[in-house]
């Protein structure tokens, strides 16, 4: 094992107001590792709120890479087993339209939120807002949302597919934190072009919920997907 340059997860990169947002947090991780970030699968684990603008030890291990806070595990990154299996697409103009569905503009449990905050400004945070693609279809759950980004990276594109998974779940009545992500970034985002980003629901045991998410380029290309593990919680206690 070794250890490699230390992870600072910056306060602009938020979730909830105290801590990393997770997918950013999560694809920070998965780039230390020795194989390509982009056309990889990976697993992180997160086991606590990432603190914010503070340095954390990354150590590198035999599975891959682990990331500590005052000697506490904060999160573990694996390669994965399997590959994600993408959501279905839906076209940008559907996502466009859900986009006013969104259940975040009328109850947020962390409105500043990096990657689906409704307080965050143009330019500042990714503003993804997952609404239903077909309410009231039982049969069709999904969430979709439009996302033009101002920026590109690993870690911004595993942003861009955290939250929409979350909400495919009820994040109303169950408020939730990720727990686990898999993510594979077959392509960088590219800035100033449209894409659209769909999650999905894919079971729920107990306080874990089960989700998915896929952004999309022109031609329903996979840009990059995802599967989630969330946890419920309390959101007063990540105030």
């Amino acid at each position: 094992m070794s250890t490699l340059p230390p992870l600072i997860v910056p306060h602009r990169f938020n979730g909830p107001p105290r801590s990393g947002n997770g997918g950013w947090t999560c694809g920070a991780l998965a780039a230390t590792l020795p194989a390509q970030a982009v056309g990889t699968a990976v697993t992180v684990t997160l086991r606590l709120p990432p603190p914010l603008d503070v340095p954390m030890p990354v150590l590198a291990t035999a599975a891959g890479a682990s990331l500590t806070h005052d000697g506490q595990p904060v999160a573990e990154a694996v390669y994965a087993e399997a590959r994600p299996v993408p959501v279905a697409p839906v076209s940008a103009l559907v996502a466009a339209e859900a986009e006013a569905r969104f259940p975040g503009h009328r109850s947020h449990p962390f409105p500043s939120c990096f990657a689906c905050g409704p307080d965050r400004r143009v330019g500042d945070g990714l503003r993804i807002f997952a609404g239903a693609v077909a309410p009231g279809d039982a049969e069709d759950a999904r969430v979709a949302a439009t996302w033009t980004p101002y920026e590109s990276a690993v870690p911004i594109a595993w942003a861009a597919l955290d939250c929409p998974g979350g909400w495919a779940s009820d994040l109303e009545g169950r408020p939730s934190v990720l727990g686990r992500m898999t993510a594979e970034v077959r392509s960088l985002p590219r800035t100033s072009e449209r894409y659209v980003v769909v999650g999905e629901l894919r079971g729920i045991e107990g306080r874990k919920t089960f989700t998915a998410a896929t952004v999309y380029g022109p031609g329903d290309e996979v840009v990059a997907t995802a599967e989630h593990t969330w946890i419920t919680v309390d959101p007063e206690s990540f105030r």
